[in-house]
């Protein structure tokens, strides 16, 4: 049975302080409403690692990183290693999101390199992938998302991809106040599952949690959340606030 998830991204968001206080409150609305189906994970920036690493222990939050660079150590400036994120207590880490391929050129080559890096230190991977408004008018949605598939995943077996989970995000929804309507969202989290199934084998495509991303709020993440392809979501600005991540999480467990 496939694991729903619920995940925060919080970006550039929230100083450590006021990230230790966002998942006290996220903790203390979850053990007032426990999840029984939803695995929760929250992904605060690198420098509030470590400190809500402290404020989660003893609850079942997971928490995860945003990036990570495509070696394990060396002289990058300002990257962060997959060690240096598992020794802060994260075991998942973001991983192609549509701001990192566009604000910061990143490829499918990239994109491999630090897959594959992850999961040889034990990270779980949580692999974004999307189509911008142009190519989706030019009803290359599904080109651009099993492109991203194809090149991204190369190389992996079906065994590597337990430990991975698609996100799919319109790059045309995210932050912007539209959401792709359930329907169109379905459509491609099957198309990604039937892709996943011919370029992996093994039914990975049918087994792979996949989540929808983009504009998700407590008003649709129901609707969203509904239909049999989609596995939960990866939230971007509804998880900054306790009280809309909680309501989109139960959403989820109703689902």
């Amino acid at each position: 049975m496939r694991q729903k998830m619920i995940a925060g991204n919080w970006k550039m968001h929230k100083t450590n302080p006021e990230a230790v206080r966002l998942v006290a409150q996220i903790r203390a609305g979850l053990e007032k409403n426990p999840v029984r189906k939803t695995r929760v994970v929250v992904c605060p920036p690198f420098t509030a690692l470590s400190v809500v690493h402290q404020a989660l222990k003893g609850s079942k939050i997971g928490l995860g990183a945003q990036n990570l660079f495509w070696e394990e150590e060396g002289a990058y400036t300002g990257e962060v290693s997959a060690r240096m994120i598992k020794s802060t207590g994260a075991r998942y880490v973001i991983v192609g999101h549509s701001e990192r391929r566009r604000y910061f050129k990143e490829d499918e080559h990239i994109i491999n390199k630090k897959i594959r890096l992850a999961l040889k230190n034990g990270l779980k991977v949580i692999h974004c992938v999307g189509e911008t408004l142009e190519e989706r008018e030019q009803n290359l949605t599904k080109d651009i998302v099993g492109n991203q598939l194809e090149w991204d995943l190369n190389g992996l077996a079906p065994e590597d991809l337990k430990n991975v989970v698609v996100a799919y995000e319109p790059v045309w929804a995210i932050g912007t106040g539209r959401t792709a309507t359930p329907e169109q969202a379905q459509e491609v989290h099957a198309f990604i599952r039937d892709i996943l199934d011919a370029l992996i084998g093994d039914q990975v495509g049918a087994r792979m949690t996949i989540l929808y991303g983009g504009s998700v709020k407590p008003n649709n993440a129901a609707g969203l959340l509904a239909q049999p392809d989609i596995d939960g979501a990866l939230v971007g600005g509804a998880c900054l606030k306790a009280s809309s991540f909680l309501k989109i999480i139960q959403a989820s467990e109703k689902s």
